[in-house]
């Protein structure tokens, strides 16, 4: 049987407005919104910055896990960010985009 990779991932802003999604390809999925092509929200706010990922070969655990972290309140976000990445870096720069 055939593994799949699935990401829980955070997109901020320069303002540090929060994006939170779920994709099977980080490095495309990260570049379109860096190029704008992700409707709505994440083009209003510019989401350009991968701040955050979380990797996992379950759709269902990677589904649950971005609900759960929708809910979370802003500060518990940043936390998380902040744990993990304390600059703020934009973590697609591992990318070959």
């Amino acid at each position: 049987m055939r593994e799949y990779n699935y990401y829980v991932y955070i997109m901020a802003s320069r303002s540090k407005v929060l994006y939170i999604g779920i994709t099977n390809n980080l490095e495309r999925r990260t570049l379109e919104h860096k190029k704008g092509l992700i409707e709505g929200f994440s083009k209003r706010y510019r989401t350009h910055n991968l701040v955050y990922f979380e990797h996992t070969t379950d759709v269902d655990v990677a589904i649950e896990r971005e609900k759960q972290l929708k809910r979370w309140r802003r500060e518990k976000k940043i936390g998380l960010i902040v744990k993990e990445n304390p600059n703020w870096e934009d973590l697609s720069s591992q990318f070959d985009l």
